[in-house]
């Protein structure tokens, strides 16, 4: 009768979809599944099948994707993932979004629960888990690493660094038309044959999205779709970046070298990724609003494996656990990473920016390089000084009042065009509408850092263009209160500008300004007294006390299950550059409001940190083509530093009791084995390498995972002669609950020439620590086991840190961190 009254008239034909579309109402509303099938997937497959013959690779080849074995045994598993589903739903009660069958055998798609509980019976599935959310964890890096004078040289030269390495970014797009991404005629890239990616076409230029620097560039968003999440006129359906964060972690790790960092007239340096010659794969899988889903992430990892890139960097994690999956390493995500890694695939992943609390990490597996984001030697600073004498000291990117003058300051609130205009929160200076040109015109505007400015409807940027359109010769925003947890980076303006971020002197600011402004009854001001001068923020000061572990850093330790139960394995892995870092931006760009419509921006997160150590991998990959992820990510380890510029131990930024920023003595928990150095990375002497067979151990032997589960997500029975998790060959030890004695086993491969290796060990005084042998001569390419005793000495309740040092007669200088916590029983 609804449709009657409306004037509309359906035919039979009409009515059919819409019935289906009411019996989905009625039963459950439709929601994304991520289901996984029995059969080995392309990667893994060993032989079996009637008429398929074996397609996974021997551990030393690359498999070749598009060999008739591989393309027919991958649409064999196609085929039966829709007859499977044919046979159980009726035409048009569900969409399949995605066919996995490199890394996982499996598809995603959009059914009802009640038609989830139907597909987890049916014979062939291993499981079905409901999908969840993802989300993006957000320069002069290159000469604070080293590179232009101790790892390019080796190489070659900027010009040849990261030669013929292909890095796949999974991550919200990208800008093809940025400086840092342009292929330049008189040094043309060669030709890749191993690659096999595809390059979508702009649809508005017609062009395609590659270049030869870009040799790759796809987007993934039929569960953002399929959700009703996805807006084609923002988010973009192709690899366009509508956000900035890709382009912005691309050009870190890739992005071409000495790009000028231009903004409102300023040149703030030259810009350069780590790898400024590797290649660039783009795989599109987070926007701009909703971050992303698992299921086009996995489609998207997939795929860059499939087209063979050596590197996949990754600034994204889960929103929040599994609802299906209990343990940490068994997630999608995870273990469609573990098939990665087995098909000779680096993974870094950044750690997550929940900290500085315990146990805030979004990466937890050891087949993946996790990590920490440090603030390097670079700051900027600022001032105000006040008419009274006082300074107060800010941020700001921005020029200098005139020097030796001082301006009249006036507050938004006090010239207010009419007390109407106070819904619109005038103190936060979004609007010059609503605010008295006359009165605000040659004068210091003070406005309010709002919480709006957290949730980004307020912008620093905006409010530099709601002064210089009033005329004023600058403006100061002061933070009344301050959450925990937020972050305030310095943003360029084209005006002189100052953050006071401390509240205390935000409060010296507010009394002076309160005395020196007299007012009538009814509040108003009579006349503007208070006076300031606004400092040059333009120059950075460099500090020796870098590196230092960021605030918003996650931090361990690792989890084993979504209980928060501790892990044998410790996490983050490493700690490189996150914080103020400059690098390419997308005019679409809306990640951060004080950057829209900019070529460049200046970001802090492990989003930031991640590309760090991808590009840094692709130098040592370059070096060393044969080197698996594990021998790569080890030779980042070993050789990393705990120790800061002036020789110091790393500090790591804390919270005090008062809720203000102090600093702590980091520990491993907080920069896994140190921060990141290239040069060593590259010549590391000894390695401590494993394999799939090695993370299928640790698996099976981490009490708590159901060998039911490893073989699900696997296709692999369980293999226990690892005994303890902590045996998995990784250069660091963690045993969380340490009871008496245990010995620990670890075997390194000397890549370097033959060298002798004195060994020694220390630990905090609550847990005894001795190595076995003290000491081992290598031949090249020889492999040599040593144990690690660690007994309990006392129970602290709380974790002990030490480490293993190996020196060798030849200075290189091998260390891996030890975490344990002692219990009587």
């Amino acid at each position: 009768m609804l449709w009657v009254a409306a004037g509309l008239t359906l035919s039979l034909k009409m009515w059919v979809p819409i019935l289906v579309l009411l019996a989905l109402f009625i039963i459950g509303k439709a929601e994304i599944y991520i289901v996984t099938m029995e059969e080995e997937p392309v990667f893994s497959y060993r032989g079996g099948v009637p008429g398929f013959a074996a397609t996974a690779p021997k551990s030393d080849e690359k498999i070749d994707v598009s060999s008739e074995l591989v393309t027919s045994y991958a649409k064999h598993l196609e085929e039966k993932h829709d007859t499977l589903l044919g046979l159980l739903f009726d035409n048009g009660t569900y969409k399949k979004l995605y066919s996995y069958h490199h890394l996982i055998n499996g598809f995603a798609v959009h059914i009802s629960p009640e038609q989830a509980e139907t597909l987890r019976c049916a014979s062939g599935v291993k499981s079905v888990e409901r999908d969840w959310k993802v989300r993006r964890l957000t320069t002069h890096t290159p000469q604070f690493l080293g590179l232009p004078t101790e790892v390019w040289p080796t190489g070659g030269g900027f010009d040849r660094a990261g030669e013929d390495i292909i890095i796949g970014f999974v991550d919200s797009g990208i800008y093809p038309h940025h400086p840092s991404f342009a292929a330049h005629s008189n040094d043309p890239y060669g030709p890749l044959p191993t690659y096999r990616g595809k390059c979508e076409i702009d649809a508005n230029t017609k062009r395609s999205f590659c270049n030869g620097k870009i040799v790759g560039a796809q987007h993934f968003a039929e569960a953002a779709i399929a959700a009703g999440a996805f807006n084609p006129s923002i988010d973009f359906a192709s690899p366009m970046d509508g956000d900035g964060h890709g382009s912005h972690t691309a050009a870190i790790a890739a992005g071409n070298n000495g790009i000028p960092v231009r903004m409102h007239g300023h040149e703030f340096g030259k810009a350069s990724g780590m790898a400024p010659r590797a290649r660039i794969a783009v795989y599109k899988a987070l926007y701009r609003l909703f971050g992303g889903f698992v299921a086009d992430v996995v489609a998207a990892i997939d795929q860059a494996v499939h087209d063979g890139v050596d590197i996949l960097s990754l600034s994204v994690g889960p929103n929040s656990p599994p609802a299906t999956t209990k343990t940490t390493f068994l997630n999608p995500f995870d273990a469609t990473l573990l098939a990665a890694v087995k098909a000779g695939v680096f993974v870094a992943q950044a750690a997550g920016n929940g900290g500085p609390f315990p146990k805030t990490l979004v990466t937890y597996s050891p087949w993946i390089t996790s990590v920490a984001a440090a603030i390097d030697d670079r700051r900027y600073k600022n001032h105000l000084t006040l008419g009274n004498g006082k300074i107060l000291p800010g941020i700001g990117l921005s020029p200098s009042t005139r020097l030796n003058h001082t301006y009249t300051l006036v507050a938004a609130n006090d010239v207010v065009l009419d007390s109407s205009a106070m819904k619109y929160n005038p103190s936060d200076c979004q609007r010059p509408e609503v605010l008295n040109k006359n009165l605000v015109e040659g004068n210091i505007l003070l406005c309010g850092y709002s919480f709006n400015f957290v949730v980004g409807t307020s912008s620093v940027k905006k409010v530099s263009e709601t002064a210089k359109s009033l005329g004023a010769v600058g403006f100061v925003l002061a933070v009344e209160n301050v959450s925990p947890g937020t972050k305030f980076d310095p943003v360029p303006v084209n005006l002189p500008g100052i953050l006071i971020t401390e509240v205390t002197k935000s409060m010296d600011l507010i009394d002076y300004y309160n005395i020196s402004t007299p007012r009538d009854w009814t509040r108003r001001v009579k006349s503007f007294k208070a006076t300031g001068s606004i400092g040059d923020g333009l120059t950075p000061i460099l500090h020796k006390s870098a590196p230092q572990v960021a605030l918003f850093s996650a931090r361990g330790p690792n989890i084993k299950d979504f209980s928060f139960q501790d892990a044998d394995l410790l996490k983050p892995d490493i700690l490189a550059p996150g914080s103020l870092i400059w690098a390419a931006w997308s005019p679409d760009g809306t990640d951060e409001a004080n950057y829209v419509g900019e070529a460049f921006a200046m970001m802090s997160g492990t989003s930031m940190a991640a590309p760090h150590i991808a590009g840094i991998a692709a130098l040592v990959k370059q070096k060393h083509p044969n080197w698996s992820p594990a021998t790569i990510k080890s030779a980042l380890m070993t050789t990393s530093t705990t120790l800061d510029r002036a020789g110091n131990p790393l500090r790591a930024q804390q919270y005090s009791e008062t809720e203000a920023m102090k600093l702590v003595t980091a520990t491993p928990f907080d920069y896994g084995s140190g921060h990141v150095n290239p040069r060593a990375a590259l010549d590391p002497g000894l390695i401590f390498d494993a394999g799939y067979e090695d993370y299928l151990g640790f698996l099976c032997t981490t009490p708590g995972i159901d060998v039911h589960e490893i073989r699900n997500h696997t296709n692999s029975p369980c293999n226990f002669t690892m005994g303890h998790p902590w045996n998995l060959n990784t250069p660091s030890i963690t045993i969380s609950h340490l009871v008496k004695t245990q010995i620990v086993t670890r075997t390194v491969t000397n890549v370097a020439n033959e060298e002798t290796y004195v060994i020694t060990s220390r630990m905090q005084p609550a847990i005894a620590v001795d190595a076995n042998p003290p000491a081992m001569t290598l031949k090249r390419g020889a492999s040599r086991k040593f144990t690690v005793s660690l007994t309990v000495r006392s129970v602290t309740g709380t974790y002990s840190f030490g480490e293993i040092i190996m020196k060798g007669s030849r200075g290189h200088l091998v260390r891996i961190p030890v975490v344990a916590m002692g219990y009587w029983r």
